[in-house]
């Protein structure tokens, strides 16, 4: 299993995998502090850009000690990463309704609602940082973008298991095209990102892995394809 540690991918004894921090013998974790660390973190990244970001002035707002943040993070983007997906965790689970269209639009729609928050600053402001500071593109990918993989090839590999897609497809080609044409929009901004965009993809990407070419998204009366209701 892939490891996000500052360890380089062997955990610490006491340690907790999503941070990769290392707790030290007789201080435990406050999670209060934890989660007043997250708040002033976002808070402070809707005010300023990332580079202008310090952990001085993190753990000023948290009302913490510098040393508690670096004890528990290595770096800037490490924290900045962990506290956007903190905040995102509960939104952005893959849901299980027995069909992969339903499941992988719902949950790309789930993600387009994180985007249009006020969080879509920050993911701007992580993509954006990362060009340049490779540490910082590392933690993304590390600490947000591969727990999501995860969870997405599981939805994919389920899909195989009930026939609707060929045992053959490439899931890290189907995951790129996906989510690679939400990014796209998002970032580029050339055209408009929405829920009719998303069925469109999803429909078109999933339609061509399918063993028939058949289009995976129902339809609705007037035959266009349409995400199922949201309950």
């Amino acid at each position: 299993m892939r490891q996000s540690l500052a360890s380089g991918g062997k955990p610490e004894p006491g340690g907790n995998g999503l941070n990769g921090s290392r707790r030290l013998p007789g201080r435990p974790r406050s999670e209060q502090a934890r989660r007043a660390i997250f708040r002033s973190t976002l808070k402070l990244l809707r005010r300023s850009s990332f580079s202008g970001l310090t952990i001085e002035a993190i753990a000023a707002d948290a009302d913490v000690g510098k040393a508690t943040v670096y004890r528990w993070w290595p770096n800037k983007g490490a924290l900045v990463v962990d506290a956007f997906a903190s905040s995102a965790e509960s939104e952005l689970h893959f849901p299980n309704t027995g069909s992969v269209y339903r499941d992988m639009s719902l949950q790309m729609a789930q993600f387009l609602g994180v985007l249009r928050s006020p969080r879509g600053r920050i993911v701007a402001a992580l993509l954006a940082g990362g060009q340049s500071d490779p540490e910082l593109l590392a933690a993304f990918r590390e600490r947000f973008l591969w727990p999501r993989r995860q969870e997405a090839y599981k939805t994919l590999r389920r899909a195989i298991e009930r026939g609707e897609l060929p045992e053959e497809i490439d899931l890290d080609a189907v995951l790129d095209v996906l989510y690679g044409a939400i990014y796209m929009r998002f970032l580029i901004r050339h055209d408009e990102l929405s829920e009719a965009y998303i069925r469109k993809v999803c429909g078109m990407v999933l339609a061509g892995v399918t063993k028939n070419h058949l289009l995976l998204a129902p339809k609705s009366h007037n035959g266009r394809a349409h995400l199922p209701a949201r309950t």
